[in-house]
């Protein structure tokens, strides 16, 4: 397995692979020190994950070095990335104990009550565009209530998949109890198969959660999966005009376009489209593309050259089928995997960019009549991950909110994971919940007693 940096496309290591009688054996280990962590008290789990915090902190610009170099977001993001980990640690421990205490259900005729136990081993087959972020939001939460974890990161992270690992066990938390496996995906369904993982979470594309899923069936594995996302950014009439054209090139840019909740369908009412495509534009002109490391860079490489290859696929798609190039539509010449940042207008329905996920720098400009059509376009997707609606008027921001399909709405804000709010989608994005209370409660045993 190979970690290729996308900035130069050199190989940066090599790592062997795991046989499939070495993750057996992880899997056996994971197991043991799973027994006794299912008893371990909230109180020590907290300080353990507290310590994961105060590790990821200390070392922050190391690993947001590693993360930049193994996937190329630029250096100033992967910080970020870093310390929103260390958010999670603190939030989990601060809150996870009264999330899963008892709940009691009054009956007449005795005592009932609902617990909230650990499962086993839990298998997280996890992304490489936040290959920090991701990982912690399924391990931190499967910790403390109770699980372990085994990591199948994605091939081109080795480097973050092993140093993750590496945290939690300097943190102090058991030799075994959070591990990382390095084998290629075709490779997984063994382990899901493997009577010692007790369920599955996988955060990528609609084909991978597809497989994983019909997988996980079989074997009647409970599977929590966050797939693509085609997000509808709409602007109203009314919109705050200034403020969203600035944070729509972020909700689009951010992370090279390589993030799931990324705004990808700007669907604007017509009375405002031209001003609106033309200062997209003028913004979108002036970002800084290059290496990662530099601090004056707005815009780094795609993570991998086949995602560049396929990204221009769907552009040129488009352009045949009539779309209309703005600005960009090509590599960008040199080493690297760059791709010029770019904008589609005049984007219909059987377009690529308008009816798939687009992971990259393109935006695509749907020109709508009004309210009512913008409402359709947004709904008229196989994805319901995130979307955000832009006006003046909250009362008709929080009316059209509640009528778009998706597991998130924002108004006037961009659309980002919160350690405090439920995340996930609906139709082809996925279903179950993580983050919040409801993500923390998705691999633990719902256990009603009832002592009449």
């Amino acid at each position: 397995m190979q970690s290729i940096n996308p900035t130069t496309g050199q190989i940066i290591k090599e790592y062997p692979e795991h046989s499939l009688a070495e993750c057996y054996d992880i899997l056996l280990k994971v197991d043991k020190a799973w027994e006794s962590w299912k008893s371990t008290a909230f109180s020590e789990r907290a300080r353990l994950i507290k310590q994961v915090a105060r590790e990821l902190l200390a070392q922050r610009d190391q690993y947001a070095r590693l993360i930049t170099q193994e996937m190329g977001k630029i250096i100033k993001t992967a910080r970020a990335e870093v310390e929103k980990c260390a958010l999670i640690c603190d939030y989990y421990a601060d809150h996870a104990a009264a999330m899963l205490a008892d709940e009691a259900i009054p009956l007449e005729t005795g005592r009932c009550f609902v617990t909230f136990e650990p499962i086993g081993a839990v298998l997280g087959i996890m992304p490489w565009n936040f290959p920090f972020w991701q990982v912690c939001r399924f391990a931190v939460p499967l910790l403390m209530a109770g699980n372990a974890g085994v990591l199948k990161h994605a091939s081109n992270v080795c480097g973050c998949a092993l140093a993750l690992e590496d945290i939690f066990r300097r943190a102090g938390f058991p030799e075994n109890l959070f591990r990382t496996v390095l084998i290629p995906g075709n490779q997984v369904e063994p382990l899901i198969a493997h009577p010692l993982i007790k369920g599955v979470a996988l955060t990528g594309s609609e084909a991978a959660g597809s497989q994983v899923a019909a997988t996980a069936g079989r074997y009647l594995k409970k599977t929590v999966m966050e797939l693509g996302g085609s997000d509808p950014f709409i602007v109203l009439e009314d919109a705050d005009f200034d403020l969203c054209s600035t944070l729509a090139v972020k909700a689009r840019m951010q992370n090279a376009g390589q993030t799931c909740i990324a705004a990808k369908r700007f669907i604007v009412v017509e009375k405002v489209a031209a001003a609106f495509e033309a200062r997209h534009q003028e913004i979108i002109e002036n970002l800084v593309v290059g290496d990662p490391l530099e601090p004056g860079t707005n815009l780094g490489p795609l993570a991998r050259n086949d995602l560049r290859q396929q990204l221009h696929q769907q552009v040129h798609d488009s352009i045949r089928l009539g779309a209309r190039l703005v600005t960009g539509g090509k590599s960008l010449e040199g080493p690297g995997f760059y791709y010029a940042p770019t904008i589609l207008a005049d984007v219909k329905k059987g377009m690529p960019v308008y009816d798939q996920e687009t992971f990259g720098p393109v935006s695509a400009i749907i020109t709508v009549q009004d309210e009512a059509e913008a409402l359709a376009v947004a709904n008229d997707s196989p994805y319901g991950l995130g979307a955000s609606i832009w006006t003046q008027d909250l009362a008709r921001g929080e009316r059209l909110a509640r009528r778009i399909e998706s597991g998130t709405v924002v108004v006037n804000t961009l659309t980002k994971s919160d350690p405090r709010l439920p995340f996930g989608g609906v139709k082809k994005s996925g279903y179950g919940r993580e983050l919040s209370h409801y993500g923390l409660k998705e691999f633990v045993n719902i256990k009603t007693i009832y002592i009449a």
